[in-house]
């Protein structure tokens, strides 16, 4: 990897600067990308953005920058995205810093600025290097997410389609599931979950596989699939809803037959059952069974005491004696069975009794 520091002045990176949801951002006379399409959108608040203007102003030191050299004369921002977009939509007059928008400072102020000079680090090397300097040098401001370092590697058609659908504020995919999917668009969060999905995990090996196909209709169109199968078995939306593993259950269980009626009487069984103490884990529980997703609630300390003294100290499968911490609550009618978390169904098991148990 080549590495050439440069000194570049402020109004030369913002010379020719355009900002637009379809070319992207650009600036240094048309040269330098400065927003890739691997990289999220402009996510700085107005303090952030402030803090960039006042350093420049005062003349202290904003940190180092750096540009990756994408072919003779053209460059794309490797680190520094979010304080180069923050100066350019000052000089732009898309915000004021201390009451003054750009066009009301004087020219000596303006000048200032403008000739502000930012160091830079111009990078040139292979992609792997380039990827590599990427996550050495993602140390200042917003850090980068795991998926925004894998766009750094598989840009192209298909993933700028892909980032149409999922990665944009307000895009389809948002519009869509909200109301299921967690995180951010911006932040990569849908279009890692969907990746995650459809590839059960092996999210490099499907960016790479997909990496020069036109467009990602595939991808969406599984997304599509994979809600309207969530909206059909469970049509009454709850907020425990919101970010479970849809794609991991619609691929493990979208085969078998379930009745939408049936599924939401037992929701609202579930949803009552003070037993039940991780609402959210009702869901894959009715496709699976497995009561661990429902962390049935314990006894507690009062009632294995209670239940340790009535029994006095004897298991009740295997007849031994054992001392109270060599033994563990057991719900004499199971749960599933309609038995609850009360002293009148608390028994007392040997460790090695109530993991056979368990495990029939």
């Amino acid at each position: 990897m080549k590495i050439e520091p440069r000194n570049i002045k402020v109004k030369d990176v913002y010379d020719g600067y355009v900002d637009s949801d379809e070319e992207g951002v650009t600036g240094y006379g048309g040269k330098l990308d400065i927003r890739p399409k691997y990289q999220r959108e402009f996510v700085y608040d107005d303090k952030k953005r402030a803090a960039v203007i006042n350093t420049i102003k005062n003349g202290f030191p904003l940190n180092v920058m750096y540009w990756a050299k994408t072919g003779k004369d053209t460059y794309e921002v490797l680190d520094g995205q979010q304080r180069t977009i923050s100066f350019c939509q000052y000089l732009n007059g898309d915000f004021s810093f201390e009451g003054k928008y750009a066009h009301n400072l004087t020219n000596d102020e303006r000048e200032k600025i403008e000739n502000y000079e930012l160091l830079v680090y111009i990078c040139e090397g292979a992609d792997s290097e380039k990827l590599d300097w990427f996550k050495i040098v993602n140390i200042a401001g917003e850090k980068l997410t795991d998926q925004e370092l894998r766009n750094a590697v598989y840009a192209g058609p298909w993933l700028t389609d892909a980032k149409r659908h999922f990665s944009k504020t307000g895009c389809p995919a948002y519009g869509l599931a909200d109301k299921y999917m967690a995180g951010s668009p911006i932040r990569q969060d849908y279009l890692e979950a969907v990746l995650r999905w459809i590839s059960d995990g092996e999210i490099e090996e499907y960016m790479a596989s997909h990496q020069r196909d036109e467009n990602a209709s595939e991808l969406w169109q599984y997304f599509r699939t994979v809600i309207n199968w969530v909206e059909t078995i469970f049509p009454h939306y709850r907020k425990e809803m919101k970010g479970l593993d849809w794609g991991r259950l619609y691929n493990e269980h979208h085969e078998a037959n379930y009745n939408a009626q049936d599924l939401e009487a037992d929701i609202q069984q579930l949803m009552q059952d003070e037993d039940v103490t991780n609402k959210r884990g009702i869901y894959e529980y009715l496709l699976t069974w497995d009561t661990k997703f429902l962390n049935i609630r314990a006894f507690p300390e009062s009632m294995k005491r209670e239940a340790y003294e009535r029994q006095k100290g004897i298991c009740a499968k295997c007849g031994e004696h054992f001392e109270i911490n060599e033994m563990e609550a057991d719900h004499i009618t199971p749960w599933k069975e309609g038995g609850k978390t009360v002293a009148e169904n608390c028994q007392m098991l040997c460790r090695e009794c109530n993991r056979r148990k368990s495990d029939k």
